[in-house]
């Protein structure tokens, strides 16, 4: 009776190990395998073969994670400070290196932008980080990209969510703002003044070329300060028209 129990407990414990050597992996992860605490392989996706006590097996998800850099204080480089939080997009592309290489490759890439956040957006202009974010967001991605390859982890993209100003910041730039519009006006209003000046003169040299087109420039004139409800007009006559008039008369 106690070898049957003995056979019993040996069979369930065989059926144990044999069931507990299999294992399923999802077509998005990986399984790192150690023999006797040395590398071995990687295995999946599907159903991989892992022996208990001798193997052990690390599973790695390589799908694309988000992570949310937090604020980050920055000094630009005309010295004006400001808070920057970016997020970030990175996947693994080599579960070997991401498990051997560091000891977490999440918190270490978490770190590593932070750093660069601030290292990146230091050498810039408060006015660069407000109209350049894409070149920023590549500046950055390429080099969070370059030092994580020995982690095996490839950073796609990098965004800079937010860049805070304190109240005083933003009434400066708002005040720079209304002077450069008021700027622009008087360029406007002065190139405008200066085409006009351009055309009178032109004007003025066809009508000093061209006696008779003065002549009906002033009938013209005439034309329209009748049409306008007067009664006397005076209207000044060049003397070369006296002139003619007189030679007539005699």
């Amino acid at each position: 009776m106690i070898f049957q129990y003995f056979w019993i407990a040996l069979a369930i414990l065989v059926v144990g190990f044999v069931v507990s050597m299999f294992r399923i992996l999802r077509e998005y992860e990986r399984g790192v395998i150690f023999m006797l605490g040395r590398y071995h392989k990687v295995k999946g996706p599907g159903l991989i073969l892992v022996i208990p006590v001798i193997q052990q097996m690390v599973k790695v998800d390589l799908r694309v994670r988000v992570l949310d850099v937090p604020s980050q204080d920055v000094i630009s480089r005309d010295n004006v400070s400001v808070k920057v939080n970016a997020v970030l997009y990175f996947r693994v592309v080599d579960p070997e290196r991401a498990v051997i290489n560091v000891e977490d490759f999440y918190d270490a890439t978490s770190q590593l932008s932070q750093t660069t956040l601030r290292s990146v957006l230091g050498k810039h202009e408060l006015d660069e980080m407000l109209a350049s974010r894409d070149e920023l967001n590549r500046d950055i991605q390429e080099i969070l990209d370059e030092q994580t390859d020995p982690w095996g982890i490839k950073v796609a993209n990098v965004e800079i969510k937010h860049v805070d100003l304190d109240e005083d910041m933003v009434r400066v730039i708002a005040r720079q703002a209304e002077a450069e519009r008021v700027r622009r006006a008087k360029v406007i209003h002065a190139n405008g003044e200066k085409e006009a000046s351009e055309v009178l003169l032109d004007a003025a040299r066809t009508l000093s070329s061209q006696p008779q087109a003065l002549q009906l420039r002033y009938l013209q004139t005439l034309t329209e300060v009748a049409n306008d409800r007067t009664t006397t007009v005076v209207f000044p006559l060049p003397m070369d028209m006296i002139d003619s008039f007189l030679k007539r008369d005699e």
